[in-house]
């Protein structure tokens, strides 16, 4: 029972102190997402056993170039499409290899092209058409946090076929299902309380995010068992560490952003 207050209170802090970020401004937002990438890029060097000032130095300069002052379109779309070929090696490591190879040249690569670029994609994503759109962003949170909730509740519950044994024993197919069916609720109801996009576009969304978001939750817990540690960090007390609380969408926001640019573009 203390476990389970601990874990809510400082749940609802995280939440909290998140969407305040978001809706006061774009810098709070932005100031934000830098220090929780400081704090994952800690977290995941420490897990891959990797020392480097370097990279704590490409964080920052990604997020000011790509994020905040978006300085070049081609530069971007070259960002996104080395990120996603890392990220599908990961997803494919994650499916066909007992141990993610992680030699120290391909623990600079996953390093940038990972959790660097998610980072700086998490940040962009809000740029709706150029301008801060904080409801998109607090949404995709809220798509995320049903997903995560719902397939706990669901696969604790109902559970009872392993979805990934080997990697998160505790994942069922029924969780999996039930997250999935409550984040499509959750963009039936966004889409109706917003105007900012039509039906289909969340729908589109939600069922991304059922899909990718679970497996950058599989990645990171193979990180994990490879490290030998249950959490990646501290930070929120019944939680884990930053890391732990946004696995899913630093593998999530390149193809959400993908996502978003080409139903803009479609529109």
């Amino acid at each position: 029972m203390k476990e389970i207050f601990i874990r809510a209170t400082f749940g609802a802090i995280y939440v909290i102190i998140l969407l305040a970020a978001i809706f006061i401004s774009s810098y709070t937002y932005f100031g934000l997402i830098l220090l929780l990438g400081l704090i994952s890029l800690q977290e995941f060097l420490k897990l891959i056993h990797l020392k480097s000032i370097v990279l704590y130095g490409i964080l920052i300069l990604f997020l000011y170039y790509f994020s905040y002052l978006q300085f070049d379109f081609y530069a971007t779309k070259l960002l996104l499409i080395l990120t996603g070929f890392v990220n599908l090696f990961l997803f494919k490591d994650l499916l066909w290899t007992s141990i993610i190879p992680m030699f120290e040249k391909k623990k600079y690569i996953v390093s940038i092209f990972y959790l660097i670029s998610g980072f700086v994609f998490l940040a962009m994503i809000p740029l709706d058409k150029y301008e801060y759109n904080p409801f998109l962003i607090a949404s995709i949170f809220v798509l995320i946090w049903a997903n995560d909730i719902f397939a706990f509740l669901i696969g604790k519950r109902f559970g009872k076929r392993k979805l990934f044994e080997r990697i998160s024993p505790n994942k069922t197919v029924a969780g999996f299902l039930g997250g999935m069916g409550a984040c499509i609720v959750s963009g039936l109801l966004i889409s109706y309380f917003l105007n900012t996009h039509n039906l289909f576009f969340w729908l589109g969304l939600a069922i991304l995010i059922s899909f990718i978001g679970p497996i950058g939750d599989l990645i990171q817990s193979k990180f994990k068992r490879q490290a030998g540690v249950k959490d990646s960090g501290t930070l929120i007390p019944g939680h884990g560490g930053a890391y732990d609380r946004l696995d899913s969408l630093i593998y999530s926001s390149p193809f959400i952003y993908t996502y978003i640019t080409l139903a803009n573009y479609v529109s």
